[in-house]
């Protein structure tokens, strides 16, 4: 379980939102059975979707990123629902390359950075609201920045961090959203320039034992902030054996018709928990009708 944190300037004129999401990055890590820059980069994904999911109006709502670096990492693509679950899945979950020059995960070099990041919101409507940016760097927070600065036009300050362990597992992950809204004033820009400046990694924060809600204070610091909500956040896939079959009723009578006349079980895996579900010729046959 992930908590999540936002707080609120005096003025209103600012939120800020931190997700203290080890659990969940963890649950991801189990799951797909992660290399160690792989799990960095499809975490902090993962925490940008869940953070962007919660700001969400309604229940049905859901975001979903994807990035396409031309890396080793293949596509990495993360979906989020209005209470900011998440699930996710890399097309290559084991990707082995050199630490970055300042001795780090080189999560820019296994994603990519001759690509795109693409945000799709469903929200109910007839259409889906599509934005699509070039990478910045491939890092995913200063792209999910560059994503709201460029389509929503949303000054964000973004904030991601997964920090593993030597045997793969997740130590903490987190990250924040920092957004201004129309009328904040320059004096207040000031401060939270001052303050992001001054800011510790996100990983470094955590392990000196911050909790979400000192961080999301932190970040408005000299803003006289207030915490305005919080939820508990979870890796959470909402796959079944129904939309599965929707699924394989959208393949078309032909191809159904196909498998059904091969007599073997088909096997259908969910890309985002591994869940399997099995279906005989013979139900096969019964979703042709």
């Amino acid at each position: 379980m992930g908590i999540l944190k936002r707080a609120i300037s005096k003025d209103a004129s600012v939120i800020s939102m931190f997700l203290d999401a080890t659990d969940i990055i963890s649950e991801m890590e189990r799951i797909h059975k992660t290399s160690a820059v792989v799990t960095a980069g499809l975490g902090r994904l993962s925490i940008g979707a869940s953070l962007m999911g919660y700001g969400l109006k309604n229940k049905d709502d859901t975001v979903t990123l994807r990035v396409d670096g031309g890396g080793a990492t293949g596509q990495l693509v993360a979906v989020a629902d209005s209470r900011g679950n998440v699930k996710s899945y890399a097309t290559n979950p084991v990707v082995e390359i050199p630490l970055n020059k300042y001795g780090k995960l080189d999560v820019g070099g296994a994603v990519g950075k001759d690509g795109t990041l693409s945000v799709v919101k469903d929200l109910g409507l007839k259409e889906p609201y599509v934005g699509v940016i070039p990478l910045v760097s491939g890092e995913i927070a200063e792209d999910i920045a560059s994503y709201y600065a460029t389509s929503e036009q949303i000054p964000t300050v973004c904030g991601l961090g997964v920090l593993v362990n030597p045997d793969l597992t997740v130590k903490v992950a987190g990250g924040y959203l920092i957004q201004l809204l129309p009328f904040a004033d320059e004096k207040c820009i000031d401060v939270l320039e001052k303050n992001i400046n001054t800011l510790p990694p996100v990983t470094t924060m955590m392990t000196d034992g911050m909790t979400a809600e000192e961080i999301a204070l932190k970040l408005l610091d000299g803003l006289e902030p207030n915490i305005l909500d919080e939820s508990e956040v979870f890796y959470k896939c909402d796959c079944s054996r129904e939309r599965t079959e929707r699924v394989l009723i959208s393949l078309g009578k032909k191809e159904l018709s196909a498998m059904a006349d091969e007599g073997k079980n088909v096997e259908i895996c969910c890309h985002f928990c591994d869940k399997k579900y099995t279906f005989t010729p013979k139900e096969i046959a019964k979703l042709i009708k």
